[in-house]
């Protein structure tokens, strides 16, 4: 087995400090990505930026305003101006690619990239603002571990180039986009670039797994789609002509209720949730306009798209009984794929061998992932695929302010990762 020096930590470290200071949010992260892509262009690899991978419809993309400071910001920071120029409009995200020259299995990494829209803790006791690299971009935050991943991704591309002559066939590592929100991997999978993969891998960081423990393969990330509602009005003045105004305010109150009033699924488990409503412009007035957030989820993408149809039937029933416009957008979405269990077993053996403390499948349905969209496309292909956690201590849950994880997790991803793939090319004998 092969193992990582404990000193290339450091590098990691460096990699992912640089990440967290220079957070960028879905379909935003232009210096993240022309980062990577530099530095996976010295190595040597074959890379694929923003317009060469995502060729689909992207969902819940940002305003032209929040893009063009994101997009300013990366130019002045130094962003290579030609991964900027096939990045433009929103398409970011990279694909590294090395042909090892030997016949072989076709296999796919994936890794995310993307921030939240958090203010970071200023707080003493956060370990990036002790050791200052706390967000810079204020109201941007790496609250969910993707600085490491991106790092996990790079330290395995730098890793593999040092066992490049017993490695065979084809090996891609993608550092996808937007995973926040589950927007980014559905605009990816009719690239051809992701077609025929024989082995599918990706990962988190934390997610309450022991410090430690690998997960090898899970199953059970709910189906879920997100949108974004409008509902438009009549304004009028509600003393003296209340009967003119048509009333977008109760519109969307109602489709609140009525949402959460939907009944449980007898199949499986699944989740309601109106996260914001915005509506009205006085007190005195009828209130025009209300904009809704909401999001669905099912154990299944069947019961996923039971409850998409019964939002369609409340959110057009209540136009027509206040008389309003409603128009919807699906602004994110994710299915359920479950990890193919021969290849967690794999995949467990591994981290067997390199000693790590190692659960070969869970099930975990404590959120959702558009890593499936992935796991799909390869299955349906004939492919395998998994879904791996690699445990940590961590300084506060998810999409926290104070969110952290620790740095010295990340070195036995890569080598699970790396002593997998020559494994697999050992396969090939």
């Amino acid at each position: 087995m092969i193992r990582i020096q404990e000193s290339y930590l450091n590098t990691l470290s460096e990699w992912r400090r640089d990440f967290h200071r220079y957070p960028e949010p879905g379909w935003l992260e232009f210096r993240t990505t022309a980062k990577i892509a530099d530095q996976l262009e010295e190595w040597g690899y074959s890379v694929y930026v923003g317009k060469d991978i995502v060729v689909g419809e992207r969902m819940g993309l940002p305003g032209k305003e929040e893009m063009d400071i994101f997009f300013e910001r990366a130019k002045k920071m130094g962003a290579n101006d030609k991964w900027l120029a096939k990045m433009e409009g929103g398409y970011t995200g990279a694909l590294a690619v090395l042909e090892t020259g030997k016949p072989g299995p076709n296999v796919l990494f994936r890794v995310d990239i993307d921030a939240l829209p958090i203010l970071e803790t200023t707080n003493e006791s956060h370990v990036p603002q002790q050791l200052g690299f706390r967000s810079v971009n204020e109201g941007y935050m790496h609250a969910c571990g993707h600085d490491s991943h991106a790092t996990i991704g790079l330290g395995l591309a730098e890793q593999i180039l040092q066992q490049r002559d017993k490695l065979k066939g084809t090996i891609k590592i993608l550092f996808q986009p937007a995973e926040e929100g589950v927007r980014g991997a559905a605009s990816l999978v009719a690239s051809d670039l992701f077609d025929n993969i024989d082995y599918f891998f990706a990962l988190h960081i934390g997610t309450g797994v022991e410090k430690g423990v690998f997960v090898a393969g899970t199953d059970g990330f709910l189906a879920t789609s997100k949108y974004d509602v409008l509902f438009e009005g009549v304004a009028s003045h509600a003393g003296a002509f209340p009967e003119q105004g048509k009333n977008a305010l109760l519109a969307s109150a109602q489709a609140t209720l009525a949402l959460h009033a939907l009944p449980p699924h007898s199949d499986g488990s699944s989740r309601i949730n109106v996260g914001t409503l915005h509506a009205g412009a006085g007190r005195n007035i009828i209130a025009p306009n209300a904009k809704m957030q909401l999001e669905l989820r099912g154990e299944t993408t069947e019961i996923n798209a039971f409850y998409e149809n019964q939002m369609r039937n409340i959110l057009e029933g209540i136009a027509i009984m206040y008389d309003i416009q409603v128009h919807y957008e699906k602004v994110g979405g994710a299915i359920s794929v479950p990890s193919d269990k021969k290849l967690a077993e794999k995949l467990a053996n591994i981290t067997k061998a390199l000693n790590i403390p190692t659960v070969e499948y869970q099930y975990f349905n404590a959120g959702s992932e558009d890593a499936t969209y992935l796991m799909e496309k390869v299955q349906s292909s004939g492919g395998v695929a998994t879904y791996s956690i690699i445990g940590t201590d961590l300084a506060a849950g998810h999409h926290n302010e104070c969110f952290d994880i620790r740095e010295e997790d990340m070195l036995p991803a890569i080598e699970i990762w790396l002593n997998m793939l020559l494994h697999l090319s050992e396969e090939e004998k």
